[in-house]
């Protein structure tokens, strides 16, 4: 048998046939649908469901909350700072809307406050707004929304920031600030067309001696009236007693020849 196999195997090797396998599966058809649980059931095991035993001592007060401290950023403490320098050096602060401005246009701008001693200040509102909620300008806080930028300057220059914000339609005032008195734009408008300080002053002094000229007049109007009274009261009784004195000497002069010629 061996030796058959090895010569078989020796000749060409034919390949026998073989039938095609197919596994066919037959599902099996679901007789177990699912269904809803009985009401008493679900009643028993709502009441016979566990419920584990609180602890004694509240696990808050166990494990204490750790609240992790965020420490502020260093440019954020130095923008602090700086506005609250800004507020308090300045006797005028102006807030404007900041609208996309040529950069060239925005130095020309700068250069022209500076001759005036108006200095540009950039502060994000997150920086501002804390600030102002609990100082003094609490009521300023409707005005940083948005893109702001405030001018700000240690005189109060208003006619010049006008006159320079006019030329820059990109900046646009909002309100300011000016000698610890909030106003609005149209505040600030009626506030530039007030004379200068020098000008009130000269006009104050004015008033002030006019009234003290008055009131010296008043109160001298009535000595002055009565000297006046006085000397016509004087003069009416010297020019009386002269006419009396007068009407006398003409008596005496006619009866004085009357004697005479009837004396002999």
């Amino acid at each position: 048998m061996a030796a058959a196999a090895a010569l078989c195997c020796r000749g060409p090797c034919r390949t026998a046939w073989l039938p095609t396998l197919q596994i066919v599966r037959h599902a099996k058809s679901v007789t177990r649908h699912w269904k809803a649980m009985h009401f008493e059931r679900q009643k028993l095991m709502a009441l016979t469901e566990y419920i584990a035993p609180k602890p004694a001592i509240p696990e808050k007060c166990i494990t204490p909350h750790i609240k992790a401290i965020k420490e502020e950023n260093g440019y954020a403490k130095l923008l602090r700072r700086q506005v609250v320098e800004t507020f308090r050096d300045s006797k005028m602060i102006a807030v404007c809307q900041h609208n996309f401005t040529p950069s060239e246009e925005m130095l020309r701008m700068k250069y022209r406050l500076r001759k005036h001693n108006i200095h540009v200040k950039f502060f994000p509102n997150e920086i501002v707004r804390p600030y102002l909620s609990v100082s003094k300008y609490k009521n300023l806080l409707p005005l940083f929304v948005g893109s702001n930028l405030m001018l700000a300057s240690p005189e109060i220059k208003v006619k010049e920031m006008l006159r320079i914000l006019k030329n820059v339609p990109q900046i646009n005032l909002l309100g300011a600030c000016i000698d610890n008195t909030i106003l609005s734009n149209q505040g600030v408008v009626n506030y530039s067309k007030l004379p200068t300080m020098e000008i009130t002053q000269g006009q104050v002094v004015g008033t002030l001696s006019l009234m003290a000229s008055q009131t010296c007049a008043l109160l001298q109007h009535s000595s002055v009236h009565l000297t006046a009274l006085l000397d016509q009261y004087i003069k009416q009784q010297s020019g009386g007693a002269g006419e009396t004195d007068g009407k006398a000497g003409e008596g005496q002069a006619e009866l004085g020849p009357a004697k005479s010629s009837a004396g002999p």
